[in-house]
Order: C-alpha cells, then structure tokens, then sequence
C-alpha cells in the first residue's frame, strides 16, 4: 500500500497486538476500522482501588512542588515511538 501522502510503501508494525500502517518517510500513521479503539482499550490501565492516603507535598490542586520530576507522556507518544 502507497502512502497517500507522499507515496512511499507504508510499513506494518505490531503495536499491542494491533497491526498499524506507518509511511517511514512523512511518519503518518493509517489505522484500519476498529484498531483506534483496540489501541485505546489495551493503553488505559486497570482502576486503581481508591486510598485514603494524601500526599502532604501536594497542593490543594494535585500539584507536586518537587522539582524534577517528569510529567508521563500520552500512551499514543508510546505507541507511535518508531
């Protein structure tokens, strides 16, 4: 399959277990019906049990006020890491 782009052969990768078509040279992504919402179900991780516990170093809002510390990227910047 050409790339619709700029019509270099799109490459298929496994990713979770989906099939993605990815063109190496623009790095545009296809995804055939219903891998959108594989992909979503397998990147959301199970519910975590509810604590009671409360991070003293946090704000009212949630905010850390410890420097250094990254912010975990987006499951789709895993996902289309090639």
């Amino acid at each position: 399959m050409k790339c619709p782009v700029d019509g270099e052969t799109l490459v298929m990768a496994d990713r979770n277990g989906v099939e993605i078509d990815y063109c190496p040279s623009c790095r545009g992504v296809w995804l055939d019906r219903g891998e959108l919402d594989k992909i979503v179900e397998r990147s959301v991780p199970p519910a975590a049990p509810q604590s009671r516990f409360v991070d003293r170093d946090e704000d009212d809002y949630g905010h850390s006020g410890r420097p250094g510390k990254k912010k975990r990227e987006s499951f789709l910047g895993e996902l289309f890491d090639f």
